[in-house]
């Protein structure tokens, strides 16, 4: 794929010349109306001192200060058509909408002189309450009397306090609605696969209804189905979700009849036709129940759904045995995927064991493909227009920015009160969601009945919040990957369109829509329409065809949360009720309904805790998790009922949990021993080394503050995995004997010098946007993939090579565009090579490998013939210009190497940020330390 900048939902509102010529004429009293934004000036029409309210608040906060977060770019997610005009035209930004970017991204050059007094020079103060100097707006929303928003001056970030519940929660979704509201009604279209009507046919849109909708090809009826079940299941707390989902729903849908009377609207409704600048005529659809399920799909998809691949790994598994025979080739399979590496870090290191999805001695029940056989199943049809020029399914970058964000970088780093200066448990912890304008999620602080929490919460589902702190008590998450998804293989009979559902020939169901689309202010794409099409069986969605022992298949894809996206609401409810969560054991309950695949953190002023979520389902006795299985009564999950799609599930007991270990850490590493559901990559070299080594040294050295705590995370996101943990192995093999070619050796120099350095990529000086040892991150920049391919395709063949990078890329470097994330979204060293080379040079090397690769492979095996592929290699990398290595973007020029690092909010609205200097790190992060407890 060519690396340019993604071109997301608006991509060409960054054009001014685009806008027709009325827009740029609009009548004065359009424009200054559109100057004011829509948070400020609808708290103009209805502003009332509620200083009173806003101390009583934080009379409940236990944290004595030492709460702190940051949420880029800012809380504004909302711009008029006249601010988006200025943002365009002459980079101007509406109030709060970039005012976390620079605190955030001064980390970077700021950290190693971080005190516990400076931290709110780059994080904000996440205390209860809004002191009175310090409030910027005051606003009954709708004239209700039972509840305010109060805005602080720092952040604009809304602090909601009501005296009944259906009041608090009617703010939520007004305060929501009014930071926004277009971000939640392009999310509400894509979890519907319906995108290109509302905003338009760019590649882009295209891109994002498919890559969603092909997961969760819901119908009306299923969403509505959901919402059903999950209050019909959970008794009084299943009735009060759905109470608190309509008043969030009513407080949304009144900001939407207030901006369109006062016309002070997102601007991109104008832009998408859907709102005439000067008449004001048209619509903005009110919000309805089963909007907020469709937002879940998407929000589940991108970062609660482990597992998946089985075609993939079938496909891999049979290039090994057929390279290599069935017993070799096996065991060089399972070296790769390391299912239960013994030099993977662990989230619970204290020797617990929790086994899920380990290898059956026997596996029953496989359906493997013949060689040759597998077709993936079409999604899109009957394209017309703009839309028959398309060149894939998945047209789009930012859905692949959003996809990878599934992959994630959350990051957790938490330490118990034996181990800190206080004597109280201090974390710095957070998700990764992707950099994106607006941002996924939003702060809010929420104050009535039952309801007690600050913190971040995905756009148009903050009738709660998901991750943040409590009176006295904060939690976080990471996105865990274990495996809640199988492939089935259904037997095909009569046709193509009908399967054996345990005995009879069932018809499957087809769910299509048809999308259309016009030419917009916003994207000039023209006209065009396609089709997509699913097959729906009991057993899932149809994704792949194939032949398995001379019989025609579909493969189909099961999960466990597939017609429960809504089920989690009842956790999160937990999490905010300060009735509830009153311990670690509470905290962990909570969590347990959740049934997303997360690490859950929890940390109070006395204790520390962990659990990861999810519906872990029970497989029949003998199946392979990681491979297809046959669609039969005896390798299904155990009780499972396909209309409702529900089974028997691990317990809570079995997965992996924790209260007050020495420390955590998590950087969606495996969680523990012997829970080998994790995805690929978890071995002696993963991301989570960085985090472990750092808080590891804090801890033996006690002591351990905010700030050091802090200092280790910012450390770590600086340092480039592969020079830290891999480089010194592949400078021992370069140096086993002396290096006497002079390319070769001044490479060796540049790269050690790096090593002792500290192996980060950070800048010279804060914002001089170049890099300390640039030569040596530009040689490696190069050199890693010719490296690995160097090194692992002679051995295992072309074939056999393709294959394994299918299940694992090689590499995924700050600024590799061809990496899972993409260019400029920060991310990085999730996914790469790192563990095989690190294995295989040990073992070229004679060093003891717990868990090695079956095969040696640099090399054939050879030390000095492993020393002759790393120097040729190397110098070839050396001789590639910067200019080569970085060829440059739409933001980009060639060679410029922190450029191509750099960190760019993809924008989904008219508003655009600046770029910033690499970090790898969470998007929304807190560091927190309870001074007492209830």
């Amino acid at each position: 794929m060519p690396r340019h900048t993604p071109r997301t939902i608006l991509d060409r509102l960054r054009t001014p010349r685009r806008f027709p010529k009325f827009l740029m004429g609009a009548s004065v009293c359009v424009l200054v109306a559109g100057l004011l934004s829509p948070v400020s000036q609808a708290a103009a029409a209805d502003t009332t001192a509620v200083a009173a309210d806003a101390a009583a608040a934080a009379a409940n906060d236990y944290c004595g200060g030492r709460c702190s977060d940051i949420l880029p770019a800012g809380q504004n997610g909302n711009a008029t058509l006249a601010q988006i005009l200025l943002n365009q035209a002459f980079g101007t930004q509406p109030a709060h909408a970039d005012d976390q970017l620079a605190p955030y991204a001064n980390l970077a050059s700021g950290h190693p002189a971080l005190t516990d007094a400076k931290i709110n020079d780059f994080f904000r103060d996440a205390s209860f309450g809004v002191p009175a100097d310090q409030v910027e707006s005051t606003l009954k929303p709708a004239g209700r009397t039972d509840v305010t928003i109060v805005r602080d001056k720092k952040t604009g970030v809304p602090h909601i306090t009501g005296t009944t519940r259906y009041g608090t929660e009617f703010g939520a979704g007004y305060a929501a609605a009014q930071d926004r509201l277009w971000l939640m009604d392009v999310f509400r279209h894509v979890g519907r696969g319906k995108l290109t009507p509302f905003a338009g046919g760019a590649p882009a849109n295209q891109g994002l209804e498919q890559e969603f909708w092909r997961h969760a090809p819901y119908t009306e009826a299923d969403l509505q189905a959901q919402i059903d079940s999950a209050v019909a299941n959970n008794g009084a707390r299943g009735r009060q979700a759905l109470a608190d989902v309509r008043a969030y729903l009513a407080g949304i849908n009144a900001y939407i009849d207030a901006s369109d009377s006062g016309r002070y609207f997102p601007g991109e409704y104008v832009l998408t036709g859907h709102k005439d600048s000067i008449t004001n005529a048209g619509t903005i659809e009110h919000f309805k129940e089963t909007d907020l399920v469709a937002l879940a799909s998407v929000i589940g998809a991108l970062f609660g759904s482990g597992g998946g691949g089985e075609v993939n790994n079938a496909i891999s598994l049979l290039a090994a045995q057929s390279r290599y025979g069935v017993q070799e080739g096996t065991e060089v399979w399972e070296s790769f995927r390391e299912r239960n590496d013994p030099e993977a870090v662990l989230t619970v290191h204290d020797g617990q064991s929790f086994p899920y999805a380990t290898k059956p001695a026997v596996a029953r029940g496989a359906a493997m493909p013949a060689a040759g056989t597998v077709t993936q199943e079409p999604l899109v049809y009957d394209r017309t227009g703009s839309a028959a020029t398309a060149t894939g399914t998945s047209a789009s970058a930012t859905a692949s920015a959003l996809g990878s964000a599934r992959r994630g970088m959350s990051n957790a780093l938490v330490v118990s009160g034996d181990h800190t200066a206080s004597g109280h448990p201090v974390a710095v912890f957070g998700p990764q969601t992707g950099y994106f304008a607006p941002q996924l999620l939003m702060l809010q602080e929420i104050q009535g009945p039952g309801l007690s929490a600050r913190g971040a919460s995905f756009a148009g589902l903050s009738m709660y919040v998901e991750l943040g702190r409590g009176q006295d008590y904060a939690w976080s998450a990471t996105t865990s990957g274990q495996d809640i998804i199988d492939t089935y293989a259904v037997e095909l009979c009569q046709d193509d369109t009908h399967y054996l559902y345990r005995g009879t020939c069932t018809a499957m169901e087809k769910v299509e829509q048809t999308n259309a689309w016009k030419p917009t202010t916003a994207d000039s794409t023209p006209a065009g329409s396609y089709r997509m099409q699913v097959w729906r069986t009991k057993y899932g969605p149809v994704t792949h065809r194939a032949t398995v022992d001379g019989k025609k298949v579909a493969y189909t894809t099961l999960r466990s949360s597939y017609l429960h996206e809504a089920d989690s609401i009842i956790g999160f409810q937990m999490l905010n009720d300060p009735d509830h969560v009153k311990s670690p054991q509470t905290f962990q309950e909570a969590v347990q309904h959740i049934n997303y695949t997360f690490n859950w953190f929890y940390a109070d002023a006395q204790h520390t805790a962990y659990y990861n979520s999810g519906d872990n389902p029970v497989r029949a006795a003998g199946v392979d998790a990681e491979f297809p299985v046959r669609a039969e009564a005896a390798y299904e999950w155990r009780n499972w009922t396909p209309a409702t799609n529900t089974a028997d599930y691990t317990p809570p007991s079995a997965h992996p949990h924790s209260v007050d270990q020495d420390y955590y850490i998590s950087w969606n590493n495996k969680q523990a021993k012997d829970y080998t559901a994790a995805p690929w990559g978890n071995g002696s070299v993963h991301r989570g080394n960085l985090l472990e080594d750092r808080v590891r040294a804090l801890v033996t050295a006690g002591g351990v503050t905010r700030a050091s705590l802090t200092r280790a995370m910012a450390d770590a996101a600086l340092a480039d995995l592969r020079a830290e943990d891999v480089l010194p192995k592949l400078l021992q093999v370069v140096r086993s004997s002396p290096v006497t070619d002079t390319t070769a050796a001044a490479a060796v120099t540049k790269l050690s010098d790096w090593v002792a350095a500290g192996a980060e990529r950070k800048e010279t000086s804060a914002g001089s946007k170049a890099y300390a040892n640039a030569e040596a991150i530009r040689i490696l920049d190069a050199w890693w993939p010719l490296l690995v391919k160097a090194e692992f395709e002679p051995g295992l063949g072309s074939e056999l090579y393709t294959a394994m990078t299918g299940n694992l890329p090689v590499d995924e470097a700050p600024s590799a565009g061809h990496g899972p994330t993409g260019s400029h979204a920060g991310s990085s060293f999730q996914y790469g090579w790192w563990s095989y080379v690190h294995k295989d040079l040990r073992t070229v090397l004679g060093e003891t490998v717990q868990g090695p690769l079956a095969k040696s492979y640099c090399g054939g095996g050879s030390l000095g013939a492993c020393r002759d592929v790393l120097i040729t290699t190397l110098k070839q990398a050396a001789g590639r210009t910067a200019a080569q290595v970085y060829p440059g973007d739409d933001l980009c020029s060639a060679g410029d190497q922190w450029c191509a690092d750099s960190v760019n909010q993809r924008t989904l609205g008219g508003i655009k940020h600046g770029k910033i200097s690499w970090q790898n790190r969470p998007t929304y992060q807190q560091v927190v330390e309870f001074t007492s407890h209830r």
